[in-house]
């Protein structure tokens, strides 16, 4: 028993070193961006994000006063992370609750202590929907994009479908789309008006936009597929082309039976072209699939 709890130490200890500085600073940035773009362009004209920070959002203006966005923000996000910890890790786990914690602590200043009336508008949108949809969405969608590009998530909605699209049968993507339809019916109902959730979706579209942009990248990348009889030229003359390595596999054509070669090559999309060009002059049979890629690491990058 003693030697289990020590190697469990151990393993924690191991896990605590991995804890960055730059991500700590960075997810704190995270948090002070996303917090302004909640709370001064949604929660003042009652727009709703999406998740846990939605469902914090439509609590905190259906309960009395002392009951605020921050408290829900805190009450309901951490315990979904910190039930997540087998799955998502320790380093996750920790980076996660502070993003939200710093998200929480910066939505009750900019609310209840910066002298900032946030009570009935946007102090910079007014009480123009499309204007604070759109801006709201933009803004919460940086600070999410950043937490989660930094090894940290802005809310607990992600880890909640882990937990339980499962045991449903469904994908994690399905499940955060229904639990925001859900979440936005019960905001029209409690509304009395489909006006609030519908701009609402504006603004969970404009923040995924932004989030993919901020942790995919402007220009994701294509992965192409070569199958050709001719690998060594082919593969010669992509390297040359464009000074970057590629995989080689030995294949068999399952219809002909003929031996080939499958050829894994990363390109951008303006690069792709280029590429055909190249493959096709030299093995006019060439078979070529192109998918996109989200990232594209080493993994001796630190």
């Amino acid at each position: 028993m003693k030697k289990r709890t020590n190697e469990k130490l151990k393993s924690l200890k191991e896990e605590l070193r991995k804890i960055r500085f730059k991500n700590l600073a960075l997810l704190t940035l995270a948090g002070i961006i996303n917090a302004f773009g909640i709370t001064l362009f949604l929660a003042p004209v009652q727009l709703y994000d999406s998740g846990i920070s939605g469902t914090s959002m439509l609590l905190s203006q259906i309960t009395p006063d002392y009951l605020n966005l921050s408290m829900f923000l805190v009450v309901l996000n951490i315990p979904l992370f910190i039930c997540g910890l087998k799955k998502q890790g320790v380093v996750f786990t920790i980076y996660a609750i502070y993003a939200v914690a710093v998200y929480s602590i910066f939505a009750w200043l900019i609310t209840d202590v910066l002298p900032i009336d946030v009570s009935i508008a946007s102090p910079l949108a007014g009480t123009d929907l499309l204007l604070c949809s759109i801006f709201g969405g933009i803004i919460s969608g940086i600070g999410s994009g950043l937490a989660l590009k930094f090894g940290g998530a802005m809310d607990g909605i992600e880890v909640m479908a882990v937990i339980f699209s499962k045991r449903l049968g469904i994908s994690v993507g399905t499940f955060v789309m229904i639990y925001n339809i859900i979440l936005y019916t019960i905001c029209g109902i409690v509304a009395g008006s489909w006006i609030l959730p519908l701009y609402s979706i504006v603004t969970y579209y404009a923040a995924l936009k932004i989030i993919d942009f901020i942790v995919e990248g402007i220009d994701r990348s294509k992965a192409a597929l070569i199958i050709t009889v001719k690998p060594d030229e082919v593969s010669k003359s992509l390297i040359d082309a464009f000074e970057s390595g590629m995989t080689i596999i030995p294949s068999k054509g399952g219809y002909s039976g003929d031996e080939c070669s499958a050829i894994y090559f990363v390109v951008n999309r303006f690069q792709i072209g280029k590429m055909k060009t190249i493959v096709n002059d030299i093995d006019p049979s060439a078979y070529i699939t192109i998918t996109e890629v989200a990232d594209v690491f080493s993994a001796n990058h630190k």
